[in-house]
């Protein structure tokens, strides 16, 4: 690789943040040059590896080899992880790992596994000791053109998803390819929920080459399945340097189908719907309450269903109800003065908010999905 980072053709784009500036690398092997990277970014001390169990042996010893070969001292701690147990005592198991191995604010915590395991590994890195490096090495496609990116940490409580937490930007990013292959069809796909968002909400273009290359894409081993993540990255990566802490009226777009999608996991208890199938279906909610309110038509309707089913997402959720899942949005960290603020389609790639929609409208939106 390079000797300076920004000369590396893998470097997808630099999030600009108070925090501090950090390259998302993404392309094919890059786990093997991590050492390398974190030296250039000016990370010292010794590495604290959270995998999620999923990742043992092969990948978190490929991982491991690899800090080792780049200098750093590393210890590992690999847990369970997933949606139901991103909770404070998730975060005390972790923090006593760290107590006993008397982790100073020197060292580095690195995060390998899908968007729990950012938003944990984050949460704790925010935390421990006020506050230690973080390098992110996400295993799924959702978390590395998402949740990996943007500093939003949290764990979940009873009453809702990501209700305590805290903004941590990491010093890396570093998007591996070669990791998705270890994903399962339908994992995958929850993937690409994310990335299929960033356009419709923002970049029309990449709208319309997700419909026309949808089988080139969905191909990992293509150069433009490569390109496209990076476009998804930079498009992540753009609004949160625009609006890093949720304060304007950017960033919160990228919660498109989410204020739904959090609801529908909350409701079932994070074990029926993998996080990209969820917001797919809030996905679809929100273009029905848009549809309603007169914003788009219903070809763009159709659009976005035919598009979703063609990355095998789910359109609708057949037996949910309504009134638990009107109640679960009530706690949407997007709500202002107790109204829920919905982000909404204008057109394709263009997205708005709205905070006077009627309950009335939600509940007919919802009648065509998820009943």
């Amino acid at each position: 690789m390079p000797k300076d980072y920004h000369d590396d053709p893998r470097l997808a784009t630099i999030v600009n943040t108070s925090q501090g500036d950090y390259p998302v690398i993404v392309g094919s092997g890059t786990v093997s040059d991590i050492g390398e990277y974190m030296r250039q970014l000016g990370i010292s001390g010794r590495a604290f590896l959270l995998a999620d169990y999923c990742m043992f042996p092969v990948l978190v010893r490929q991982l491991h080899e690899a800090l080792e070969s780049g200098g750093y001292e590393t210890n590992a701690l690999i847990i369970e992880l997933g949606e139901a147990r991103k909770t404070l005592k998730t975060a005390a198991r972790i923090y006593e790992w760290l107590a006993k191995l008397r982790a100073e604010r020197i060292d580095c915590l690195v995060a390998m596994g899908g968007g729990v395991t950012s938003d944990i590994v984050g949460y704790v890195a925010a935390t421990w000791l006020r506050g230690v490096p973080v390098v992110h090495v996400p295993t799924t496609l959702a978390s590395m053109v998402d949740a990996s990116i943007g500093g939003k940490t949290a764990v979940n409580l009873p009453a809702g998803k990501n209700l305590v937490g805290a903004f941590k930007q990491p010093k890396l990013v570093l998007d591996d390819i070669d990791l998705l292959k270890t994903l399962g069809a339908r994992e995958l796909a929850s993937g690409w929920a994310e990335a299929v968002k960033h356009a419709l909400i923002l970049d029309a273009e990449l709208l319309d080459l997700f419909e026309s290359s949808a089988a080139e894409i969905t191909d990992l081993s293509t150069a433009l399945a490569v390109d496209v993540i990076r476009r998804s990255v930079r498009i992540k990566a753009e609004i949160v340097s625009a609006d890093e802490f949720e304060t304007g009226d950017q960033r919160v777009l990228l919660n498109y189908g989410h204020t739904i999608g959090h609801a529908i996991e909350a409701i079932t208890e994070y074990g029926k719907f993998l996080h990209g199938e969820a917001v797919s279906v809030g996905m679809m909610v929100a273009a029905h309450i848009a549809a309603r309110l007169g914003m788009i038509d219903d070809e763009l309707v159709d659009r976005q269903r035919a598009l979703l089913q063609r990355y095998d997402l789910p359109v609708s959720a057949a037996g949910l109800c309504p009134d638990e899942l009107i109640a679960a949005t009530k706690l949407d960290k997007k709500s202002r003065s107790g109204n829920i603020r919905w982000v909404l389609l204008e057109g394709p790639g263009l997205a708005t908010t709205r905070s006077d929609v009627p309950e009335e409208v939600v509940r007919s939106a919802l009648a065509q999905v998820v009943t």
